[in-house]
């Protein structure tokens, strides 16, 4: 039996959403990961290595993958199985990041789709891409 939940959903379905990462969220990101690196602490010794500005966590930024599946894209019935991404442009504090993503698979089989999803800074560069592995839900 396939989820009508399921069926719903189309190749290229797509969304996306913002957010701006402050330093709130770099702090607590610390406090609950415990990576303090100079590289997201210390402004000198980040400059010193050519970056703009501290270099906020890539699995800080990677969270909202976790968004896009969980609240946008699905959005419900559904949890991450598996997830590869790649960071290619470092995120500074105050960046407003654009998080896309599109259905490019679907299996009624395995009751699963794949989402190709990107994170843009405010300068349209991309920052990481990923590429989701997304299990669905029956919605008996």
């Amino acid at each position: 039996m396939n989820s009508s939940f399921l069926n719903k959903i189309y190749l290229g379905q797509s969304a996306k959403f913002e957010k701006i990462v402050d330093s709130d969220m770099i702090a607590n990101f610390i406090k609950l990961s415990g990576d303090n690196n100079p590289i997201h602490t210390d402004l000198s010794y980040c400059v010193d290595r050519g970056f703009e500005n501290i270099v906020v966590h890539g699995l800080l930024t990677s969270a909202f993958f976790s968004t896009l599946v969980g609240v946008y894209l699905p959005e419900r019935n559904s949890f991450l199985r598996g997830i590869k991404i790649d960071f290619v442009n470092p995120v500074y504090p105050g960046d407003k990041l654009e998080v896309s993503g599109e259905v490019v698979f679907i299996s009624l089989a395995a009751k699963q789709i794949e989402i190709k999803a990107l994170v843009r800074n405010q300068n349209n560069n991309i920052v990481s891409r990923a590429k989701i592995n997304v299990g669905i839900f029956d919605d008996g």
